[in-house]
Protein backbone atom coordinates (compact mmCIF):
# COMPACT_ATOMS: atom_id res chain seq x y z
CA UNK A 1 0.00 0.00 0.00
CA UNK A 2 2.75 2.44 0.90
CA UNK A 3 4.54 1.80 -2.40
CA UNK A 4 1.62 3.41 -4.26
CA UNK A 5 1.98 6.71 -2.34
CA UNK A 6 3.92 9.63 -3.85
CA UNK A 7 7.56 9.91 -2.95
CA UNK A 8 7.19 13.01 -0.62
CA UNK A 9 4.33 11.37 1.27
CA UNK A 10 6.25 8.11 1.51
CA UNK A 11 9.30 9.99 2.80
CA UNK A 12 7.22 11.76 5.46
CA UNK A 13 5.63 8.45 6.46
CA UNK A 14 8.98 6.73 6.76
CA UNK A 15 10.35 9.65 8.80
CA UNK A 16 7.37 9.54 11.15
CA UNK A 17 7.76 5.78 11.57
CA UNK A 18 11.40 6.28 12.58
CA UNK A 19 10.37 8.60 15.48
CA UNK A 20 10.31 7.41 19.06
CA UNK A 21 6.90 7.26 20.82
CA UNK A 22 7.63 10.56 22.59
CA UNK A 23 8.57 12.27 19.34
CA UNK A 24 5.45 10.91 17.68
CA UNK A 25 3.27 12.30 20.50
CA UNK A 26 4.94 15.73 20.29
CA UNK A 27 4.55 15.77 16.51
CA UNK A 28 0.86 14.84 16.66
CA UNK A 29 0.23 17.52 19.33
CA UNK A 30 2.04 20.17 17.28
CA UNK A 31 0.05 19.30 14.15
CA UNK A 32 -3.23 19.45 16.09
CA UNK A 33 -2.24 22.82 17.62
CA UNK A 34 -1.41 24.20 14.19
CA UNK A 35 -4.72 22.98 12.78
CA UNK A 36 -6.76 24.44 15.67
CA UNK A 37 -4.88 27.74 15.53
CA UNK A 38 -5.31 27.89 11.76
CA UNK A 39 -9.04 27.27 12.14
CA UNK A 40 -9.49 30.08 14.66
CA UNK A 41 -7.31 32.42 12.61
CA UNK A 42 -9.29 31.67 9.47
CA UNK A 43 -12.54 32.24 11.37
CA UNK A 44 -11.27 35.56 12.71
CA UNK A 45 -9.97 36.65 9.32
CA UNK A 46 -13.23 35.69 7.62
CA UNK A 47 -15.32 37.66 10.13
CA UNK A 48 -16.27 41.03 8.57
CA UNK A 49 -15.42 44.36 10.16
CA UNK A 50 -18.59 46.05 11.45
CA UNK A 51 -19.39 49.77 11.36
CA UNK A 52 -22.32 51.83 12.66
CA UNK A 53 -25.27 51.94 10.28
CA UNK A 54 -27.59 54.04 12.48
CA UNK A 55 -27.21 55.27 16.04
CA UNK A 56 -29.63 56.46 18.75
CA UNK A 57 -32.62 54.81 17.09
CA UNK A 58 -36.02 54.57 18.62
CA UNK A 59 -37.51 51.17 19.32
CA UNK A 60 -39.87 51.46 16.37
CA UNK A 61 -37.15 52.41 13.87
CA UNK A 62 -34.75 49.76 15.18
CA UNK A 63 -37.41 47.06 14.82
CA UNK A 64 -38.24 48.11 11.26
CA UNK A 65 -34.57 48.25 10.21
CA UNK A 66 -33.80 44.83 11.74
CA UNK A 67 -36.80 43.34 9.95
CA UNK A 68 -35.61 44.78 6.64
CA UNK A 69 -32.07 43.46 7.19
CA UNK A 70 -33.42 40.00 8.04
CA UNK A 71 -35.45 39.92 4.85
CA UNK A 72 -32.38 40.92 2.81
CA UNK A 73 -30.23 38.32 4.58
CA UNK A 74 -27.70 40.91 5.73
CA UNK A 75 -25.65 40.15 8.84
CA UNK A 76 -25.82 42.76 11.59
CA UNK A 77 -25.05 43.34 15.26
CA UNK A 78 -26.98 45.29 17.90
CA UNK A 79 -25.26 47.54 20.42
CA UNK A 80 -26.15 50.21 22.98
CA UNK A 81 -29.21 48.27 24.18
CA UNK A 82 -30.60 47.98 20.66
CA UNK A 83 -30.27 51.68 19.82
CA UNK A 84 -27.25 51.13 17.55
CA UNK A 85 -27.21 48.80 14.53
CA UNK A 86 -23.86 47.73 13.06
CA UNK A 87 -23.35 46.11 9.66
CA UNK A 88 -20.29 45.08 7.61
CA UNK A 89 -18.22 48.14 6.83
CA UNK A 90 -18.28 47.67 3.07
CA UNK A 91 -22.12 47.63 3.03
CA UNK A 92 -22.82 50.74 5.12
CA UNK A 93 -23.37 53.21 2.28
CA UNK A 94 -25.43 50.82 0.14
CA UNK A 95 -27.66 49.86 3.07
CA UNK A 96 -28.22 53.49 4.05
CA UNK A 97 -29.39 54.28 0.53
CA UNK A 98 -31.58 51.18 0.45
CA UNK A 99 -33.20 51.89 3.82
CA UNK A 100 -33.63 55.55 2.94
CA UNK A 101 -35.63 54.46 -0.11
CA UNK A 102 -37.82 52.44 2.25
CA UNK A 103 -38.37 55.49 4.45
CA UNK A 104 -36.17 54.28 7.31
CA UNK A 105 -35.41 55.50 9.83
CA UNK A 106 -38.61 57.49 10.17
CA UNK A 107 -40.07 57.78 13.63
CA UNK A 108 -43.44 59.36 12.97
CA UNK A 109 -43.88 60.19 16.63
CA UNK A 110 -41.35 63.05 16.68
CA UNK A 111 -40.13 65.92 14.55
CA UNK A 112 -41.87 67.84 11.84
CA UNK A 113 -43.63 64.66 10.73
CA UNK A 114 -46.17 65.43 13.45
CA UNK A 115 -47.38 68.42 11.43
CA UNK A 116 -48.29 66.13 8.52
CA UNK A 117 -50.94 64.44 10.66
CA UNK A 118 -52.99 67.58 11.21
CA UNK A 119 -56.42 67.75 9.67
CA UNK A 120 -58.92 70.46 8.89
CA UNK A 121 -60.64 70.10 12.25
CA UNK A 122 -57.45 70.54 14.29
CA UNK A 123 -57.92 73.25 16.91
CA UNK A 124 -55.52 76.10 17.57
CA UNK A 125 -54.45 74.49 20.82
CA UNK A 126 -53.57 71.21 19.08
CA UNK A 127 -51.71 73.08 16.35
CA UNK A 128 -49.66 74.90 18.95
CA UNK A 129 -49.02 71.69 20.92
CA UNK A 130 -48.01 69.77 17.78
CA UNK A 131 -45.70 72.57 16.70
CA UNK A 132 -44.06 72.58 20.13
CA UNK A 133 -43.65 68.80 20.06
CA UNK A 134 -42.20 69.00 16.54
CA UNK A 135 -39.66 71.61 17.65
CA UNK A 136 -38.69 69.48 20.64
CA UNK A 137 -38.18 66.40 18.45
CA UNK A 138 -36.11 68.23 15.84
CA UNK A 139 -33.93 69.86 18.48
CA UNK A 140 -33.39 66.48 20.16
CA UNK A 141 -32.29 64.95 16.84
CA UNK A 142 -29.92 67.86 16.21
CA UNK A 143 -28.37 67.63 19.67
CA UNK A 144 -27.85 63.87 19.25
CA UNK A 145 -25.61 64.56 16.25
CA UNK A 146 -23.08 66.32 18.52
CA UNK A 147 -20.05 64.16 19.19
CA UNK A 148 -20.28 62.56 22.63
CA UNK A 149 -24.08 62.86 23.03
CA UNK A 150 -25.79 59.48 23.24
CA UNK A 151 -29.36 60.69 23.80
CA UNK A 152 -31.16 64.01 24.28
CA UNK A 153 -34.59 65.21 25.35
CA UNK A 154 -35.78 68.80 24.92
CA UNK A 155 -38.69 70.44 26.75
CA UNK A 156 -39.93 73.84 25.57
CA UNK A 157 -42.29 76.28 27.25
CA UNK A 158 -43.68 78.49 24.50
CA UNK A 159 -46.44 80.80 25.81
CA UNK A 160 -49.11 81.80 23.34
CA UNK A 161 -49.20 85.42 22.33
CA UNK A 162 -52.10 87.43 23.71
CA UNK A 163 -52.97 90.72 22.01
CA UNK A 164 -54.76 91.98 25.14
CA UNK A 165 -51.83 91.38 27.49
CA UNK A 166 -49.51 94.25 28.36
CA UNK A 167 -46.39 92.04 28.59
CA UNK A 168 -45.77 88.69 26.96
CA UNK A 169 -44.17 85.80 28.88
CA UNK A 170 -40.77 84.75 27.58
CA UNK A 171 -40.19 81.17 26.34
CA UNK A 172 -37.89 78.85 28.30
CA UNK A 173 -36.24 75.53 27.56
CA UNK A 174 -34.68 72.62 29.40
CA UNK A 175 -32.41 69.97 27.85
CA UNK A 176 -31.55 66.55 29.26
CA UNK A 177 -28.49 64.97 27.62
CA UNK A 178 -26.83 61.59 28.14
CA UNK A 179 -23.16 61.49 27.23
CA UNK A 180 -20.63 58.68 27.08
CA UNK A 181 -19.35 57.66 30.49
CA UNK A 182 -15.76 57.76 29.20
CA UNK A 183 -15.99 61.27 27.72
CA UNK A 184 -18.30 63.73 29.51
CA UNK A 185 -19.41 66.88 27.72
CA UNK A 186 -17.03 69.83 27.87
CA UNK A 187 -18.03 73.39 28.72
CA UNK A 188 -17.84 74.42 25.06
CA UNK A 189 -20.21 71.62 24.05
CA UNK A 190 -22.70 72.60 26.76
CA UNK A 191 -22.60 76.22 25.60
CA UNK A 192 -23.09 75.03 22.01
CA UNK A 193 -26.25 73.19 23.08
CA UNK A 194 -27.51 76.27 24.93
CA UNK A 195 -27.03 78.62 21.98
CA UNK A 196 -28.31 76.04 19.51
CA UNK A 197 -31.61 75.75 21.37
CA UNK A 198 -31.86 79.49 21.95
CA UNK A 199 -31.28 80.27 18.27
CA UNK A 200 -33.90 77.75 17.15
CA UNK A 201 -36.81 79.13 19.17
CA UNK A 202 -38.16 82.60 18.49
CA UNK A 203 -37.72 84.96 21.42
CA UNK A 204 -35.75 82.47 23.53
CA UNK A 205 -32.82 84.00 25.38
CA UNK A 206 -29.75 81.81 26.10
CA UNK A 207 -30.07 82.71 29.77
CA UNK A 208 -33.42 80.88 29.83
CA UNK A 209 -31.97 77.50 28.75
CA UNK A 210 -31.08 74.88 31.37
CA UNK A 211 -28.96 71.84 30.47
CA UNK A 212 -28.82 68.81 32.77
CA UNK A 213 -27.00 65.52 32.49
CA UNK A 214 -28.50 62.05 32.70
CA UNK A 215 -26.71 61.58 36.04
CA UNK A 216 -28.73 64.44 37.54
CA UNK A 217 -25.96 67.05 37.50
CA UNK A 218 -26.63 70.57 36.25
CA UNK A 219 -24.42 71.38 33.25
CA UNK A 220 -25.76 74.88 32.59
CA UNK A 221 -28.01 76.91 34.87
CA UNK A 222 -30.98 78.91 33.74
CA UNK A 223 -28.90 82.06 34.09
CA UNK A 224 -26.75 80.96 31.17
CA UNK A 225 -23.63 80.24 33.23
CA UNK A 226 -21.78 76.99 32.64
CA UNK A 227 -21.23 74.64 35.49
CA UNK A 228 -17.99 72.72 35.77
CA UNK A 229 -17.79 68.95 36.18
CA UNK A 230 -17.40 69.17 39.93
CA UNK A 231 -20.70 71.00 40.31
CA UNK A 232 -19.37 74.48 41.19
CA UNK A 233 -20.48 77.64 39.46
CA UNK A 234 -18.67 79.18 36.51
CA UNK A 235 -17.34 82.08 38.59
CA UNK A 236 -15.74 79.72 41.10
CA UNK A 237 -14.07 77.63 38.41
CA UNK A 238 -12.75 80.77 36.69
CA UNK A 239 -11.41 82.07 40.01
CA UNK A 240 -9.62 78.79 40.71
CA UNK A 241 -8.22 78.76 37.19
CA UNK A 242 -6.92 82.32 37.58
CA UNK A 243 -5.32 81.53 40.95
CA UNK A 244 -3.65 78.39 39.58
CA UNK A 245 -2.30 80.27 36.60
CA UNK A 246 -0.95 83.04 38.87
CA UNK A 247 0.59 80.55 41.30
CA UNK A 248 2.25 78.65 38.46
CA UNK A 249 3.90 81.73 36.97
CA UNK A 250 5.10 83.06 40.35
CA UNK A 251 6.31 79.62 41.46
CA UNK A 252 8.32 79.25 38.26
CA UNK A 253 10.08 82.56 38.94
CA UNK A 254 10.81 81.67 42.59
CA UNK A 255 12.15 78.23 41.65
CA UNK A 256 14.72 79.86 39.40
CA UNK A 257 15.62 82.23 42.24
CA UNK A 258 15.97 79.91 45.25
CA UNK A 259 15.76 76.48 43.61
CA UNK A 260 12.89 74.00 43.30
CA UNK A 261 11.24 73.02 46.57
CA UNK A 262 12.58 75.99 48.56
CA UNK A 263 9.71 78.46 48.00
CA UNK A 264 5.93 78.32 48.19
CA UNK A 265 3.54 80.93 46.80
CA UNK A 266 -0.20 81.17 47.39
CA UNK A 267 -2.52 83.59 45.61
CA UNK A 268 -6.03 84.49 46.73
CA UNK A 269 -8.03 86.51 44.21
CA UNK A 270 -11.37 88.25 44.55
CA UNK A 271 -12.75 88.63 41.03
CA UNK A 272 -15.65 90.83 40.06
CA UNK A 273 -18.14 88.96 37.89
CA UNK A 274 -20.77 91.73 37.84
CA UNK A 275 -21.74 92.87 34.36
CA UNK A 276 -21.96 96.67 34.16
CA UNK A 277 -22.90 98.93 31.28
CA UNK A 278 -22.14 102.65 30.98
CA UNK A 279 -23.81 104.95 28.45
CA UNK A 280 -22.62 108.49 27.64
CA UNK A 281 -23.48 111.17 25.05
CA UNK A 282 -21.12 113.88 23.84
CA UNK A 283 -22.06 116.89 21.70
CA UNK A 284 -19.47 118.90 19.75
CA UNK A 285 -19.54 121.54 17.01
CA UNK A 286 -17.02 122.68 14.45
CA UNK A 287 -16.72 126.49 14.30
CA UNK A 288 -15.31 126.36 10.79
CA UNK A 289 -18.58 124.99 9.44
CA UNK A 290 -21.40 127.41 8.54
CA UNK A 291 -24.44 127.47 10.76
CA UNK A 292 -27.58 125.65 9.74
CA UNK A 293 -29.89 128.71 10.24
CA UNK A 294 -29.53 132.33 11.43
CA UNK A 295 -32.14 134.93 12.50
CA UNK A 296 -31.45 138.56 13.27
CA UNK A 297 -33.74 141.48 14.38
CA UNK A 298 -32.69 145.11 15.03
CA UNK A 299 -34.71 148.16 16.29
CA UNK A 300 -33.27 151.67 16.64
CA UNK A 301 -34.91 154.99 17.74
CA UNK A 302 -33.29 158.41 18.03
CA UNK A 303 -34.91 161.95 18.33
CA UNK A 304 -34.88 165.40 20.07
CA UNK A 305 -37.44 167.84 21.49
CA UNK A 306 -39.83 167.99 24.33
CA UNK A 307 -42.15 165.30 25.12
CA UNK A 308 -44.53 164.25 27.76
CA UNK A 309 -43.40 161.87 30.34
CA UNK A 310 -44.14 158.23 29.81
CA UNK A 311 -42.74 154.76 29.84
CA UNK A 312 -39.74 153.95 27.79
CA UNK A 313 -40.36 150.94 25.65
CA UNK A 314 -40.70 149.63 22.12
CA UNK A 315 -44.43 150.26 22.02
CA UNK A 316 -44.45 153.62 23.75
CA UNK A 317 -41.31 155.46 23.00
CA UNK A 318 -41.08 158.74 24.75
CA UNK A 319 -38.21 160.85 25.83
CA UNK A 320 -38.02 162.30 29.26
CA UNK A 321 -39.25 165.75 29.94
CA UNK A 322 -36.77 168.44 29.86
CA UNK A 323 -35.46 171.09 27.64
CA UNK A 324 -32.77 170.15 25.18
CA UNK A 325 -32.98 166.42 25.84
CA UNK A 326 -32.24 163.90 23.01
CA UNK A 327 -33.81 160.39 22.86
CA UNK A 328 -31.98 157.18 21.59
CA UNK A 329 -33.06 153.54 21.57
CA UNK A 330 -31.48 150.40 20.04
CA UNK A 331 -32.61 146.70 20.22
CA UNK A 332 -30.82 143.88 18.36
CA UNK A 333 -31.60 140.07 18.53
CA UNK A 334 -29.56 137.34 16.77
CA UNK A 335 -30.15 133.54 16.78
CA UNK A 336 -27.75 131.07 15.12
CA UNK A 337 -28.26 127.26 14.89
CA UNK A 338 -24.96 125.44 14.39
CA UNK A 339 -24.50 121.78 13.30
CA UNK A 340 -23.76 119.56 16.29
CA UNK A 341 -21.96 116.15 16.34
CA UNK A 342 -23.54 113.65 18.68
CA UNK A 343 -21.42 110.75 19.98
CA UNK A 344 -23.15 108.03 21.98
CA UNK A 345 -20.79 105.63 23.74
CA UNK A 346 -21.82 102.38 25.43
CA UNK A 347 -19.22 100.65 27.58
CA UNK A 348 -19.85 97.13 28.87
CA UNK A 349 -17.50 95.98 31.56
CA UNK A 350 -16.56 92.32 31.03
CA UNK A 351 -16.86 90.13 34.15
CA UNK A 352 -13.74 88.72 35.71
CA UNK A 353 -11.82 91.85 36.64
CA UNK A 354 -9.64 91.72 39.73
CA UNK A 355 -11.33 93.29 42.72
CA UNK A 356 -8.62 92.36 45.21
CA UNK A 357 -5.47 90.25 45.13
CA UNK A 358 -3.56 88.76 48.06
CA UNK A 359 -0.18 87.05 47.60
CA UNK A 360 1.80 85.16 50.24
CA UNK A 361 5.36 83.92 49.66
CA UNK A 362 7.18 81.58 52.01
CA UNK A 363 10.92 81.01 51.58
CA UNK A 364 13.04 78.24 53.08
CA UNK A 365 15.39 80.01 55.48
CA UNK A 366 17.93 77.15 55.39
CA UNK A 367 18.64 77.58 51.69
CA UNK A 368 17.42 81.12 50.91
CA UNK A 369 19.43 82.96 53.57
CA UNK A 370 21.35 84.91 50.93
CA UNK A 371 18.16 86.20 49.29
CA UNK A 372 16.86 89.62 50.27
CA UNK A 373 13.12 89.33 51.14
CA UNK A 374 12.59 92.96 50.12
CA UNK A 375 13.79 92.30 46.60
CA UNK A 376 11.67 89.18 46.44
CA UNK A 377 8.64 91.22 47.52
CA UNK A 378 9.31 93.81 44.80
CA UNK A 379 9.72 91.14 42.14
CA UNK A 380 6.54 89.32 43.15
CA UNK A 381 4.61 92.61 43.38
CA UNK A 382 5.62 93.54 39.84
CA UNK A 383 4.92 90.07 38.47
CA UNK A 384 1.49 89.77 40.15
CA UNK A 385 0.45 93.37 39.47
CA UNK A 386 -0.14 94.33 43.11
CA UNK A 387 -2.15 97.57 43.36
CA UNK A 388 -2.25 99.08 46.84
CA UNK A 389 -5.08 101.48 45.90
CA UNK A 390 -7.55 98.64 45.50
CA UNK A 391 -6.42 96.93 48.71
CA UNK A 392 -3.99 94.31 47.38
CA UNK A 393 -1.56 92.82 49.90
CA UNK A 394 1.66 90.86 49.66
CA UNK A 395 3.64 89.11 52.39
CA UNK A 396 7.10 87.51 52.12
CA UNK A 397 8.50 85.45 55.00
CA UNK A 398 11.47 83.15 55.49
CA UNK A 399 11.08 80.09 57.72
CA UNK A 400 12.65 76.63 57.91
CA UNK A 401 10.75 74.05 55.88
CA UNK A 402 9.65 70.70 57.22
CA UNK A 403 11.05 68.34 54.59
CA UNK A 404 10.14 65.11 56.36
CA UNK A 405 7.13 64.50 54.14
CA UNK A 406 9.13 65.31 51.02
CA UNK A 407 11.95 63.07 52.19
CA UNK A 408 9.46 60.30 52.90
CA UNK A 409 7.97 60.81 49.46
CA UNK A 410 11.43 60.66 47.91
CA UNK A 411 12.24 57.52 49.86
CA UNK A 412 8.96 55.98 48.81
CA UNK A 413 9.62 56.97 45.22
CA UNK A 414 13.11 55.48 45.41
CA UNK A 415 11.71 52.30 46.96
CA UNK A 416 9.07 52.14 44.25
CA UNK A 417 11.73 52.64 41.57
CA UNK A 418 13.88 49.93 43.17
CA UNK A 419 10.88 47.61 43.34
CA UNK A 420 10.10 48.30 39.70
CA UNK A 421 13.71 47.63 38.82
CA UNK A 422 13.63 44.43 40.84
CA UNK A 423 10.41 43.35 39.15
CA UNK A 424 11.97 44.04 35.77
CA UNK A 425 15.02 42.03 36.75
CA UNK A 426 12.82 39.18 37.98
CA UNK A 427 10.91 39.33 34.71
CA UNK A 428 14.16 39.23 32.77
CA UNK A 429 15.40 36.34 34.90
CA UNK A 430 12.14 34.46 34.33
CA UNK A 431 12.37 35.12 30.61
CA UNK A 432 16.02 34.02 30.56
CA UNK A 433 15.17 30.91 32.59
CA UNK A 434 12.33 30.08 30.24
CA UNK A 435 14.61 30.60 27.25
CA UNK A 436 17.27 28.44 28.93
CA UNK A 437 14.72 25.68 29.56
CA UNK A 438 13.57 25.86 25.94
CA UNK A 439 17.17 25.74 24.73
CA UNK A 440 17.90 22.82 27.05
CA UNK A 441 14.87 20.95 25.73
CA UNK A 442 16.00 21.64 22.20
CA UNK A 443 19.52 20.49 23.11
CA UNK A 444 18.22 17.33 24.78
CA UNK A 445 16.02 16.58 21.80
CA UNK A 446 18.97 17.13 19.47
CA UNK A 447 21.17 14.93 21.66
CA UNK A 448 18.53 12.21 21.80
CA UNK A 449 18.18 12.41 18.03
CA UNK A 450 21.95 12.00 17.64
CA UNK A 451 21.94 9.07 20.00
CA UNK A 452 19.11 7.49 18.05
CA UNK A 453 21.05 7.99 14.85
CA UNK A 454 24.12 6.50 16.50
CA UNK A 455 22.06 3.54 17.59
CA UNK A 456 20.90 3.05 14.05
CA UNK A 457 24.52 2.94 12.85
CA UNK A 458 26.59 -0.21 13.43
CA UNK A 459 29.87 0.08 15.27
CA UNK A 460 33.01 -1.69 14.13
CA UNK A 461 32.62 -4.37 16.76
CA UNK A 462 28.99 -4.95 15.76
CA UNK A 463 29.98 -5.19 12.11
CA UNK A 464 32.71 -7.70 13.03
CA UNK A 465 30.17 -9.65 15.07
CA UNK A 466 27.77 -9.69 12.13
CA UNK A 467 30.54 -10.88 9.87
CA UNK A 468 31.34 -13.64 12.36
CA UNK A 469 27.64 -14.53 12.48
CA UNK A 470 27.57 -14.56 8.70
CA UNK A 471 30.65 -16.80 8.61
CA UNK A 472 29.09 -19.05 11.30
CA UNK A 473 25.87 -19.26 9.32
CA UNK A 474 27.79 -20.10 6.19
CA UNK A 475 29.77 -22.75 8.08
CA UNK A 476 26.52 -24.06 9.61
CA UNK A 477 24.88 -24.22 6.23
CA UNK A 478 27.91 -26.01 4.82
CA UNK A 479 27.92 -28.44 7.75
CA UNK A 480 24.21 -29.11 7.24
CA UNK A 481 24.87 -29.87 3.60
CA UNK A 482 27.71 -32.19 4.44
CA UNK A 483 25.61 -33.92 7.15
CA UNK A 484 22.80 -34.35 4.68
CA UNK A 485 25.12 -35.87 2.12
CA UNK A 486 26.57 -38.18 4.78
CA UNK A 487 23.10 -39.31 5.90
CA UNK A 488 22.16 -39.95 2.30
CA UNK A 489 25.24 -41.98 1.91
CA UNK A 490 24.60 -43.93 5.10
CA UNK A 491 20.93 -44.48 4.31
CA UNK A 492 19.85 -42.67 7.50
CA UNK A 493 17.73 -40.02 5.77
CA UNK A 494 14.49 -41.25 4.32
CA UNK A 495 12.77 -39.41 1.55
CA UNK A 496 10.60 -36.54 2.99
CA UNK A 497 11.44 -37.22 6.64
CA UNK A 498 13.15 -33.75 7.27
CA UNK A 499 15.17 -35.04 10.23
CA UNK A 500 17.94 -32.61 11.46
CA UNK A 501 20.16 -33.13 14.48
CA UNK A 502 19.11 -31.31 17.71
CA UNK A 503 22.44 -29.45 18.17
CA UNK A 504 22.12 -27.90 14.76
CA UNK A 505 18.57 -26.66 15.56
CA UNK A 506 19.63 -25.00 18.83
CA UNK A 507 22.50 -23.18 17.17
CA UNK A 508 20.17 -22.01 14.39
CA UNK A 509 17.57 -20.65 16.83
CA UNK A 510 20.20 -18.75 18.80
CA UNK A 511 21.46 -17.13 15.60
CA UNK A 512 17.90 -16.23 14.64
CA UNK A 513 17.26 -14.56 18.01
CA UNK A 514 20.40 -12.46 17.71
CA UNK A 515 19.48 -11.43 14.20
CA UNK A 516 15.90 -10.48 15.24
CA UNK A 517 17.17 -8.32 18.12
CA UNK A 518 19.60 -6.52 15.83
CA UNK A 519 16.89 -6.04 13.23
CA UNK A 520 14.65 -4.37 15.83
CA UNK A 521 17.43 -2.07 17.01
CA UNK A 522 18.98 -1.22 13.63
CA UNK A 523 16.51 -1.97 10.87
CA UNK A 524 18.22 0.17 8.23
CA UNK A 525 21.68 -1.36 8.73
CA UNK A 526 20.30 -4.88 8.85
CA UNK A 527 18.25 -4.28 5.73
CA UNK A 528 21.41 -3.15 3.94
CA UNK A 529 23.30 -6.14 5.26
CA UNK A 530 20.59 -8.59 4.21
CA UNK A 531 20.46 -7.06 0.75
CA UNK A 532 24.22 -7.65 0.51
CA UNK A 533 23.77 -11.28 1.61
CA UNK A 534 21.03 -11.84 -0.91
CA UNK A 535 23.12 -10.36 -3.67
CA UNK A 536 26.07 -12.57 -2.63
CA UNK A 537 23.84 -15.69 -2.62
CA UNK A 538 22.52 -14.85 -6.07
CA UNK A 539 26.03 -14.41 -7.37
CA UNK A 540 27.18 -17.64 -5.74
CA UNK A 541 24.39 -19.55 -7.39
Amino acid sequence: MTDRLPAPVRRITDTFKSFTPGQKAVTIFAVLAILVGGYFFATWAAKPSYAILFNNLSTKDASAIVESLDKAGTSYELANEGQTIMVPRDQVNALRLQLSGEGLPNDEGTGYSLLDQQGITTSDFMQHANYQRAMEGELAKTIKSIDGVEAATVHLVMPQKDVFADSDAKPTASVLVASKSTSPLSTDQVQAIVHLVASSVEGLDPTQVTVAGADGKILSTGGGASVATGGDSGSESQTVEFQNRMNSSLQSMLDRLVGPGHAVVTTTADLDFDQTETRSKTYSSDPSLPSLSETSSSETYSGSGTGNGGVLGPDNIQVPNGAGSNGQYANKNEARNNALNEVQEVRRKAPGSIRRLNVAVLLDSTTAASVDPTQVQQLVSSAAGIDATRGDTIAVSAMPFDNSAAQAARDELAASAALDKQNKQITLIKTAALAFVVLMLIFLAWRASRRAKRRQQLTAEEKAHLEEMQAALDAQRQAELEATHAMHAAGMLESGSGFIPEEINEAREERHREIESMVKEKPDEMATLLRGWMAADATHR
